[in-house]
């Protein structure tokens, strides 16, 4: 048996926390995969996207993270990245790197792991973005 707690963020913080690095993260709970040519777009569980440089497919590079808290699902039209940032609806311009439109309270918040029940004591103002594995 695992033990999870929740993980909030402020709304205010929420709104400014989705952003690209140009360093790559170790995949360590990857989730969806999408691919557009040259580029491999992998969901890290409740934490963002990578973005793999697939151009020569022999050696692949980790090119860079977009951080987004929350996130579990994406897709990708053009040079837009949709993806969910807990409850919001977020596009991504790939080509500039910044949110060009968000979408307040479209999805329903993170299920638990395991699709487990919990009771969440939640603070005012607070939005759950993940859970944190304790053991």
């Amino acid at each position: 048996v695992y033990d999870y707690v929740p993980i909030f963020m402020e709304r205010s913080e929420l709104e400014k926390s989705v952003f690209y690095q140009d360093k790559g993260r170790e995949l360590v709970s990857p989730g969806k995969i999408y691919y557009k040519d040259p580029y491999i777009y992998i969901n890290e569980r409740y934490k963002g996207v990578h973005i793999i440089d697939n151009s020569n497919p022999e050696k692949p590079v980790n090119e860079g993270f977009i951080v987004v808290p929350g996130c579990i699902d994406m897709a990708v039209k053009g040079i837009i990245l949709y993806v969910d940032n807990s409850i919001d609806l977020v596009a991504f311009d790939l080509n500039t790197k910044e949110v060009t439109e968000r979408i307040k309270n479209v999805f329903p918040e993170p299920v638990p792991p395991h699709n487990l029940y919990y009771y969440i004591n939640r603070p005012d103002g607070f939005i759950l973005v993940g859970w944190k594995r304790t053991r």
